[in-house]
């Protein structure tokens, strides 16, 4: 079987052209991702055609879970389908579990270098993300707030002040004071993750607003583990500092595999842009 890695500032996945193959796709990702075992990836991305769209994206973390979307996938998925000539324009529309997807990607040497995918708009309520908790009573006992912002929570008796968003995945972030390298991902990650308020795990982002255009950030992605950048993580880290005021419509966020741009006027949609390589190409022989 025939494949191809690529990456977005660090964000590596295999992609398979899957048209007319039924498999064991999660057991397949968890093979081919595995670091040592496989091919390594943060994620199997499956190339399929659609009725709804130009065609279909699939998602499956290392962990064998289906992810509903990926924002760095998305840009990965652009190049490799108009590089192939299986997508025949730069303008594209994906098929995603959370509806579709639009992506622009831009040409240097005839090759896709960058692209921008619109990744829709941002969800609030806590049954969106999904995220359960206690609802502070007011009125008809509503939480008196356009979204949950700061919302307490003690993991290893370190106090955690964490806002929820969903970009059609669930994301929870907080913001730190000190540089983000510091913070001890690794041993926080997993249990935020897992925590019992977040019936369909989390994503766990942590975020230093460095100035109105600049964030520093590092994510923990629900069935990867800690990435070395994750599209839809750093949107919901730009829809938060927005909301709060901290940043202007458009940022950057530096993660450990590079910088990515932001959009999001505070109101619609939200753009996320990037570069994306492709790394190589080979045959799955297992």
């Amino acid at each position: 079987m025939k494949f191809t890695k690529l990456q977005a500032t660090g964000n590596d996945f295999i992609l398979i052209y899957a048209r007319n193959m039924e498999l064991d796709w999660p057991k397949l990702a968890r093979d081919m991702c595995h670091r040592h075992c496989g091919i390594g990836a943060d994620g199997l991305l499956l190339v399929i055609p659609s009725n709804a769209a130009d065609l279909k994206m699939r998602m499956f973390n290392p962990d064998g879970s289906e992810a509903e979307v990926c924002g760095n996938g998305l840009r990965c998925f652009a190049k490799y389908v108009i590089d192939r000539g299986i997508a025949a324009r730069q303008n594209l529309t994906v098929e995603t579990i959370v509806g579709t997807r639009t992506i622009q990607a831009s040409i240097a040497q005839g090759k896709v270098s960058h692209a921008k995918v619109n990744m829709g708009m941002p969800r609030f309520r806590a049954e969106d993300i999904p995220v359960l908790m206690e609802k502070q009573q007011k009125g008809r006992g509503e939480v008196d707030i356009t979204y949950i912002s700061d919302y307490p929570l003690t993991i290893d008796k370190r106090k955690l002040a964490l806002s929820f968003v969903s970009m059609g995945n669930p994301h929870a972030v907080s913001f730190l004071s000190q540089p983000v390298a510091d913070f001890p991902l690794s041993e926080i990650g997993p249990q935020v993750e897992n925590h019992p308020i977040f019936p369909e795990r989390v994503n766990f982002e942590i975020a230093r607003v460095l100035n109105r255009n600049k964030i520093e950030a590092r994510v923990w992605e629900r069935g990867a583990g800690e990435t070395l950048s994750c599209g839809s993580g750093t949107c919901a880290i730009a829809v938060i500092t927005r909301l709060k005021g901290h940043t202007d419509n458009e940022v950057d966020i530096i993660l450990p595999g590079g910088n990515l741009t932001i959009n999001w006027d505070g109101v619609g949609e939200v753009y996320l842009s990037g570069p994306v390589e492709e790394v190589f190409s080979g045959e799955w022989l297992k």
